[in-house]
């Protein structure tokens, strides 16, 4: 369905910018059709421009924990603006930042703020290389980790939505740094390590996959690459831009009892502004300049308002029963969408961890990036416009995450569930 401004909207964008988006996924290229243009978003409901309101569980692609505009984080974000923008200079609002991290996560002892989850992956691996002395990192298929040159092998989210397994401008030499094994195969990682170990500076992993759907981690996987690492002198990077205060407060790591050397993170973190951060152990991070010989650096990093925004948001979030209430409404949205499979008899599956889920048009479970390939696509396409017809918003790439807030209701999963329902019947013979 195609509402008449969102289609002039579109036919300006794609004369002034590339595809008609900021970024790739947002053109609807692997569901086909005309993307909404969104004017509004208010609690777990957006409005587009032609006045359509939908359930939302993109929530920004994962930020907005809280739902949209609520009132704590504008009341922030007003205020630090009124106070100016942005100083390329330090602020109280990063220090509180900082210390709030730090607090929550178990293994980060020292941050340091830039501006996007791309950023802090690309740094975080410039560390890892700088105390090790190696240039190789060991990736896995389907993780992504931004558009970092060195991590667009073998990527999830939007590459492979798009059907790019690299991408062109990569040069060969730098693909040739990237080590590449399968999601939850010790034995993939084995070999990696057997041929590579001597030269591996660094893992990264996602430790709960969110960008080829929602993949966890099996028993033991995590377990085997800290052990590999600390064997082999290889520090492990957690990238916990999805998962970070997202399935809890101290993380995937928190909740899985691993800890890694460095972790990366954004998405909830800024509260629905721009941010991104990597920390970990002290004596790493102390090798950061200025405190030591490894340059980063970035004119907006530690966004006044950004940092409003994420001191809001996590506030709100270290309130007792939030992240109860969060698993919750998860729990229940998955109750409902696995009835409505059952009732339709079609061969699809829900994997969650909290508030982030997937619906996979596959008949068994997805534990990696082959098998996410496995889905059928054509059958996402058609259940997407069908949700989409019923007022529900979803993620436009079968392997992406959908999210619930703290926005959403029992009321809104209810209409969530029936949507489901008409819509596995409709885009199923």
């Amino acid at each position: 369905m195609t509402s008449s401004h969102s289609q002039a909207l579109f036919d300006r964008a794609t004369g002034v910018m590339p595809g008609g988006v900021s970024s790739p996924v947002r053109a609807f290229g692997a569901v086909g059709g005309t993307p909404p243009f969104i004017a509004a978003g208010n609690g777990a409901r957006i409005t587009d421009a032609d006045g359509r309101t939908y359930i939302d569980l993109v929530a920004s692609w994962g930020p907005l924990i809280l739902g949209h505009a609520h009132p704590a984080v504008v009341e922030a974000v007003a205020s630090a603006a009124a106070l100016g923008t942005s100083f390329g200079a330090p602020t109280h609002g990063e220090v509180e930042l900082a210390e709030l991290i730090v607090s929550a996560l178990p293994s980060v002892e020292m941050v340091r703020f830039v501006s996007s989850g791309t950023e802090a992956t690309m740094s975080a691996l410039r560390l890892a290389r700088a105390a090790t002395g190696r240039a190789r990192v060991l990736k896995f298929a389907g993780c992504y980790h931004g558009h970092v040159d060195s991590l667009l092998v073998s990527a999830g989210s939007g590459v492979a939505t798009l059907g790019l397994p690299d991408s062109p401008g990569v040069t060969d030499a730098t693909r040739s740094q990237t080590v590449v094994a399968a999601y939850n195969s010790t034995e993939s990682v084995a070999e990696a390590f057997d041929a590579f170990g001597d030269d591996l500076a660094a893992v990264i992993v996602e430790p709960i996959a969110a960008n080829m759907g929602v993949v966890p981690a099996v028993n033991g996987f995590l377990e085997d690459l800290r052990r590999r690492c600390d064997e082999a002198g290889t520090l492990l990077i957690f990238d916990e831009v999805v998962t970070g205060f997202r399935v809890g407060w101290s993380g995937a790591q928190g909740s899985l009892g691993i800890t890694p050397d460095l972790t990366t993170l954004g998405k909830v973190v800024g509260g629905g502004l721009p941010i991104g951060a990597y920390g970990g152990r002290r004596d790493l991070m102390e090798m950061v300049a200025p405190s030591g010989p490894v340059y980063q650096a970035g004119t907006l990093s530690g966004n006044p308002i950004s940092v409003a925004a994420g001191l809001a948001t996590l506030r709100q979030l270290s309130a007792p029963g939030t992240y109860e209430r969060l698993e919750s409404l998860g729990a229940a949205l998955e109750s409902g969408i696995e009835r409505a499979i059952k009732q339709a008899g079609v061969p699809a599956g829900v994997q969650r961890v909290g508030s982030m889920m997937t619906l996979f048009f596959v008949d068994g479970v997805v534990t990696n990036f082959d098998e996410a390939r496995e889905c059928d696509t054509t059958r996402f396409r058609h259940f997407f416009h069908e949700m989409l017809a019923w007022g529900v918003y979803l993620p436009p790439s079968q392997l992406e995450a959908s999210f619930v807030s703290l926005a959403h209701t029992t009321d809104d999963i209810g209409e969530v569930v029936s949507a489901v329902e008409e819509s596995l019947e409709r885009s199923w013979p």
